[in-house]
């Protein structure tokens, strides 16, 4: 084999590895969509809000620092209180909205932290309306994190105690459409 044959495979090998250490991470990085159009939720008018680092650690990996989090669980018991109380009842247990503290989940995406970011901040079908220009990314971490501490369901179901690194089904396709409980 020549030495610039050689060379030339050595420099391929070099720059396949350069272009997969720069592709591999940000294929990891979860996409947030719209659940119910299935559309890449748009980040961009939120000019105004900065970012805290819970924010972009959430925004890098999928998984919200503020779960088991005392402090950020308090704080969002009252956030909930005051602006997700009305629809949801003042446990997550339902009201005018479902429950959100056992397994069902009418967009099943919520049972990942990446989908409820997603419910939360650019809302769903019926009455659960955006809060983005009502709470900031971090306030709804915090809600997020109070609303997984009410759960009620079995751990194994839990789709937000696992890395969402590892949670393909979310990261890879496009939200489902809900679905229909059937009559018991």
């Amino acid at each position: 084999m020549s030495r610039r044959a050689d060379a030339m495979r050595r420099a391929l090998r070099a720059l396949g590895l350069a272009a997969a250490a720069w592709v591999l991470p940000a294929a990891a990085q979860p996409v947030f969509y719209n659940l119910v159009e299935g559309t890449p939720l748009d980040f961009s008018d939120l000019e105004y809000e900065e970012e805290t680092a819970a924010v972009k650690t959430f925004k890098r990996s999928g998984d919200n620092p503020y779960n088991g989090d005392h402090g950020a669980i308090r704080n969002g018991e009252s956030l909930f209180a005051t602006a997700c109380s009305g629809c949801h009842g003042h446990h997550a247990e339902g009201k005018l909205g479902p429950g959100l503290t056992d397994d069902y989940w009418t967009y099943p995406a919520n049972n990942t932290d990446p989908g409820l970011f997603s419910s939360i901040y650019d809302g769903l079908t019926g009455q659960m309306g955006p809060q983005k220009n009502r709470l900031t990314q971090d306030e709804m971490l915090q809600v997020m994190a109070w609303v997984r501490s009410r759960y009620t369901g079995d751990p194994a179901s839990a789709g937000w105690r696992q890395s969402a690194s590892r949670n393909a089904s979310f990261l890879t396709t496009r939200p489902h459409p809900p679905t229909k409980r059937s009559p018991a």
